[in-house]
């Protein structure tokens, strides 16, 4: 047994103790054994492998959820916070909250405020939250109506612009036929700006009409004549404001950029040419870029941030800077 045991060369995984009269038996045990050992090892190191991939992955699902859970408990968190604001507010602060948050009444706070309605211990409460969501949809379905109502407004205002460029059967033409036409909606754009009715409900019907014409493909002069209307608005509102002078000097790189927001854009290769060094002009490019980057902050800082003005506007200036670098490459003889 013992010289079994000091010469065996298979290292079994059980000591399994005989009489030398049943050595049959031993070794039969002894192979069993050593089988079992094997499968053993065998069976953890896949359940092991097995194990660690089917972890990594319900982890992986675990953190997703957590995250999914916590992001949607911060939203439930914030609508709570808005449903107690507007509950203590009174009804001159509640119509204003409402505006203020308009877009915050969706599906989700509507399911809140009847859930915390359901869970009141009190009539009184219940009561409260039921006047509440009265309020509220009251207030939300004025501001739906009064923005159908000024959208309708801004459209009958863009058609009286476009009435002398466009004829009695509807059909645009670009540019008009009429070179009086085009003076006309020029007229008509500045008479109506003057008296405040180009305002974002307008620019916002401008450019959803500029974006449809585009998206057809079919009515390039109805999309040239659009940008037409936004590019007068942004010279005229652009030109009301000088900043040419400081005391007695005359900043000519700011009374030069002036001309040319105030020029058609048909003219903005000539003047550009005949008023940059690289052309005949006194200004330097490097000059008249840095006027047009300080005139756009102060577009920026003078218009409400995420305005159509405010983006028609600096979108009209990087056109103008746009146009130069275009004519300096050329002059430059760069390609």
């Amino acid at each position: 047994m013992a010289a079994f045991l000091a010469t065996s060369s298979s290292p079994p995984a059980f000591l399994c103790f005989s009489s030398p009269s049943h050595s049959h038996f031993r070794q039969s045990s002894l192979l069993q054994c050593w089988k079992v050992s094997v499968f053993k090892v065998r069976w953890l190191r896949t359940f092991s492998s097995t194990t660690s991939m089917d972890w990594n992955r319900r982890r992986n699902f675990i953190y997703a959820a957590s995250q999914d859970a916590e992001e949607a408990f911060k939203k439930t968190v914030e609508v709570d916070k808005l449903i107690d604001t507007l509950r203590d507010a009174n009804p001159n602060e509640l119509q204003k909250l409402v505006v203020e948050n308009v877009l915050a009444f969706n599906e989700s706070f509507w399911i809140r405020l009847a859930a915390r309605t359901d869970t009141c211990k009190s009539e009184d409460d219940k009561k409260d939250y039921e006047e509440l969501a009265i309020s509220v949809m009251s207030i939300v379905d004025r501001l739906v109506h009064k923005t159908k109502e000024k959208i309708e407004s801004a459209t009958d205002v863009l058609k009286e612009i476009l009435k002398p460029v466009v004829d009695e059967v509807e059909e645009v033409t670009w540019p008009p036929r009429d070179p009086e036409a085009l003076k006309l909606m020029e007229k008509g754009i500045y008479q109506r700006e003057q008296e405040g009715q180009l305002d974002e409900g307008f620019l916002a019907e401008v450019n959803a009409q500029l974006r449809q014409a585009k998206e057809d493909g079919d009515k390039p002069g109805l999309e040239a004549m659009l940008q037409k209307v936004l590019q007068l608005y942004a010279s005229r509102v652009l030109s009301k404001r000088s900043y040419a002078k400081k005391g007695e000097e005359v900043l000519k790189a700011e009374q030069f950029l002036e001309a040319i927001i105030e020029a058609p854009q048909e003219e903005w290769n000539k003047l550009l040419i005949n008023g940059m060094t690289v052309g005949k002009g006194e200004i330097s490019p490097e000059e008249f870029y840095a006027v047009i980057k300080k005139r756009i902050e102060r577009t920026l800082i003078r218009t409400e941030g995420g305005s159509y003005q405010q983006r028609i506007l600096t979108e009209y200036l990087k056109g103008i800077q746009s146009r130069a670098e275009e004519i300096v490459q050329v002059l430059q003889g760069k390609p």
